[in-house]
């Protein structure tokens, strides 16, 4: 009787054993679903609200989800930290400004850090913009701490981008911002945002275009001032490619251009109608009072002005206009442009 009381009791001493691992188990695999479901279900499915989270340089994962709980965006920080832990992202945590809701979960909140899907804004400058004409673009959305210096930094950029070597240290970056659309992080620097616009103008002026100047005996410079002048004259490439012929043959023959958008660069009025006054205006990018190019572009030119400043139409014009509704009238000789501007701007 004494055996079969020991083997009873040993019996039960195993059964509450094995009772015992399995409620623990039944516990961990709880606690292992409801950690699951905190990290990759959301907080608040619902929620529409956006909120504004930044990381700065240097903190870690244990202050960034820590912010997190108290920015009520999770609502368990220290899953946050085991996830990017277990998941070898917590050394990819990137600095920056992102746009957070409680209706993403935990891996989203982390992904989004790990990756550096921060924040950003995104502009579009049409050709033919000015520097000042960005400036107010790029001021108008927030952006740039210091947007004036966009006209006094080509010597800071000459090591970084060769395209510049042909422009004077003292010009400004007119000409080589290059039209486009961009994004930019909300806390972009204007020297960021500069970089971004030279190196979309080093990708798109390609080996082959600048292989063509090179074979011209032209500069950089020279082909993105005729393109811009080509940029603010005319609208179609058919008028941009002759446009382009007249240009140069007029450089060649020694004579002015009388480019009407010269004076509107260095009057900044939006009208396209030139006062007798204003040919006189004592400035070198006055082409009516000064021969051959003005000292630098007159605004940002695209791609297809470039390529017809450097592959011109020849063709018999030496004289063109545009009218008030955009189109262009080219005439051979002045006589024939005198009696066409009476005809077409009167």
């Amino acid at each position: 009787m004494k055996k079969a009381y020991f083997r009873v009791k040993r019996g039960n001493k195993v059964l509450a054993k094995r009772g015992s691992y399995f409620i623990i188990l039944i516990i961990l695999i709880a606690v292992i679903i409801f950690a699951l479901w905190q990290i990759f279900f959301p907080k608040n499915l619902s929620s529409q609200d956006q909120k504004i989270f930044i990381v700065e340089k240097g903190q870690g994962a244990k202050e960034i989800s820590s912010n997190l709980e108290k920015e009520g965006l999770i609502k368990y920080g220290s899953l946050f930290r085991i996830y990017v832990l277990f998941t070898g992202k917590s050394l990819n945590l990137q600095a920056g400004e992102y746009s957070f809701s409680s209706a993403m979960s935990i891996s989203e909140i982390a992904n989004k850090i790990a990756s550096g899907d921060i924040r950003k804004i995104t502009i579009t400058i049409p050709e033919g913009f000015s520097i000042s004409d960005i400036e107010n673009e790029i001021t108008k959305q927030g952006l740039g701490e210091n947007v004036e210096l966009f006209s006094k930094q080509t010597k800071s950029y000459k090591d970084d981008f060769d395209f510049l070597i042909s422009v004077p240290d003292n010009a400004s970056l007119e000409g080589f911002l290059f039209p486009d659309t961009y994004q930019f992080s909300y806390r972009a620097t204007t020297d960021e945002i500069i970089r971004k616009f030279l190196q979309n103008f080093d990708k798109k002026l390609d080996s082959d275009l600048r292989k063509e100047i090179s074979n011209q005996k032209k500069t950089i410079l020279k082909i993105i001032t005729v393109a811009s002048l080509i940029e603010k004259e005319v609208r179609t490439k058919e008028d941009k490619n002759i446009v382009s012929g007249i240009i140069w043959k007029r450089l060649e023959l020694g004579m002015y251009l009388n480019i009407d958008a010269t004076l509107t660069y260095i009057t900044g009025k939006n009208s396209t109608k030139i006062s007798t006054e204003e040919t006189k205006i004592d400035s070198p990018y006055n082409t009516y009072k000064y021969r051959g190019l003005p000292p630098g572009p007159i605004c940002n030119p695209g791609i297809e002005s470039i390529k017809t400043a450097l592959y011109p139409k020849n063709s018999e014009y030496l004289y063109y206009l545009s009218t008030p509704e955009g189109k262009t009238i080219f005439s051979k000789t002045l006589e024939e442009h005198n009696i066409n501007k009476e005809k077409y701007l009167r």
